[in-house]
C-alpha cells in the first residue's frame, strides 16, 4: 500500500502529500479507521495488493458522525483492469452496514477515470474549489462529488437523540 500510495503522490494530483508517507503513518491512519469501525478494503491479485480503498470521517465535528469521506488507489501496473469498478461497490455495500449516511469523494478535476468511476457508482458532483491545490507547478481544481448511502437522509439515524450529541462523540 505504501508503494502505491508513494506512486500517487508522486505521479498523482489526488493525494495532495508531497512527500512519501512513512509505514508508521499508514498504520497510524488505518488504526484510526479501524477504531470509528470504517471499512478498509485491499484487492489482492495472487498474492499481490493490486488496490486499496477506505472511507474515514469527513469532519471531526459530531454533526458530520454520518458522512465519510473515502478514498480509492489502484497500483500503477493494474490500472484500467476494472479494480476500482470492483472496490468502490464494495466499499459502498460496507457503509451500508454502518452508520454511514453519506459519502464524499474529492477528486482532482483533470482525473477523468475517476470522476467517471464515482459517476457509475451513482455519484454526483456536489461542487468544484477552484485552484486550491498547488502541485507539479501549476494549480489544481478539487471536485466534490457526493452519494447516499443506506437510509441517507429519509429517516432518522438509530442513534438520534432528539437533537443532542452524547459526551464522547
Amino acid at each position: 500500500m505504501l508503494d502505491i500510495y508513494g506512486y500517487h503522490i508522486q505521479h498523482g494530483l489526488g493525494p495532495f502529500d508531497l512527500e512519501p508517507l512513512h509505514p508508521d503513518e499508514l498504520k497510524r491512519r488505518r488504526k484510526a479507521m479501524l477504531k470509528r469501525r470504517l471499512p478498509h478494503l485491499v484487492a489482492d491479485l495472487d498474492g499481490t495488493v493490486v488496490g486499496y480503498a477506505y472511507a474515514a470521517p469527513f469532519r471531526k465535528r459530531p454533526a458530520y458522525r454520518y458522512t465519510v469521506e473515502h478514498s480509492i488507489y489502484v497500483h500503477k501496473d493494474f490500472r484500467g483492469m476494472g479494480i476500482g469498478r470492483r472496490l468502490l461497490p464494495a466499499l459502498i455495500e460496507a457503509l451500508e452496514q454502518t452508520k454511514t449516511r453519506q459519502m464524499i469523494a474529492v477528486v482532482d478535476s483533470s482525473n477523468i477515470p475517476s470522476r467517471r468511476l464515482h459517476e457509475a457508482c451513482g455519484f454526483v458532483e456536489a461542487g468544484v474549489l477552484r485552484s486550491v491545490g498547488f502541485k507539479f507547478g501549476r494549480w489544481t481544481d478539487s471536485v466534490f462529488l457526493q452519494r447516499s448511502v443506506g437510509a441517507a437522509d429519509g429517516r432518522l439515524p438509530d442513534d438520534h437523540l432528539g437533537g443532542t450529541v452524547p459526551a464522547g462523540e
